[in-house]
This record gives structure tokens, sequence and C-alpha cells, in this order.
């Protein structure tokens, strides 16, 4: 069991036999009263974002949850075929439990899984991808004063605002956070 005031972003914890991650943390303190902790947590069964609030004191139970390397082989259908990097087995998930996130899986990609008691919860991926522009708007020349962008579509379908000299071609890294273009490669 662990205090609430302990609570941060990553952190995961069951409380009514559901099992959640923090996604966000805010601490309240009135001027009278007991502080309240204030989180938004993702139920990592079902997926849903929900807002819980607890009072200074109050306890959750803590869980550990075990990190599996995996690399990402292929899409099946509605599941996503990964393999670990240990012990080669072949796990199947389902496309949704990543949801947008999908647009960031290329093959070979490596990622984190997360597992508690045999069953994957959670997945972490890495901090930026390389992936290669397949489509671009057209470039127009003039307005070079404001830092002008473009969108460009990747080989995953993920759809990125891109300085105007990126081409159809070119290798670029992309933030996994917020899709944000970081550089050329």
């Amino acid at each position: 069991m662990i205090d609430v005031n302990q609570l941060r972003k990553g952190t995961t914890f069951t409380l009514n036999n559901e099992l959640y991650k923090v996604i966000n943390y805010r601490h309240h303190k009135p001027g009278r009263g007991k502080a309240t902790i204030r989180t938004t947590v993702r139920n990592l069964r079902s997926g849903s974002v929900t807002d819980l609030t607890f009072t200074s004191g109050d306890r959750v139970e803590d869980i550990r949850v075990e990190s599996v390397e995996v690399e990402y082989l292929y899409e099946e259908g509605e599941f996503l075929t990964f393999m670990d990097l240990e012990t080669f087995d072949q796990p199947h998930l389902r496309k949704d439990i990543f949801g947008d996130d999908f647009l960031y899986l290329k093959a070979n990609l490596q990622l984190v899984l997360n597992k508690f008691e045999d069953e994957i919860i959670d997945y972490t991926l890495p901090t930026t991808v390389d992936m290669e522009v397949i489509d671009s708007e057209m470039a127009v020349a003039g307005d070079t004063a404001n830092n002008p962008t473009k969108k460009v579509t990747l080989e995953t379908g993920l759809v990125v605002q891109v300085p105007m000299f990126v081409n159809v071609g070119d290798t670029i890294r992309v933030k996994t956070e917020d899709s944000a273009y970081i550089t050329r490669v």
C-alpha cells in the first residue's frame, strides 16, 4: 500500500480490483482542511480515462509491473504480432490497445510491453521513431519569414507538420509523444 501523496505520472496501482496508470497528477491544498490529490488515470484493462480525487492520507495498492522488451513484427487483421527479444515468444495483441499510437509501429521497431501477472496491460514506445515520407503537400515559395510548414504522410499513414524543405523519400525523426518533427535523418 502506498499513500496517494506518492502517486506520480506513470505510477500504476489497483483500486476496487481495477488497474490504473496515472496520466496526470495535481496536488491541491486549500486554506483549511486536508489536501486533495486530483489524478487523471487510465484504466489499463478497458483503456478508459477518468479523473479520481483522493484525500490526503488515503492509500492505494501499488503494483509491480514487469517490463519485457519486444520487437514489432507485423499486423495480421485486428492483431499485432511482437517478438520477445529474450525468449523469442511471439505475443499477439489487439490493434485497438494501441489506439492512435499504432501509427508509430513499423517493422523491427523495438518497444516495451508491461505485464502484470502474465497479462500485458500497457506499452512504452521509444521517444522517437524514424520514418520515410511517402506523400507531401506542394511547397509554395514565398513566406519564409514565419517558418512555414507543410503536412506530409509517413510510411505508416501518420500525418506530420514539417518544414518546407522535407520531400518525398526523405527519412525524418518524429517524437512519439506529440508527433512533432525533430530532424531529417
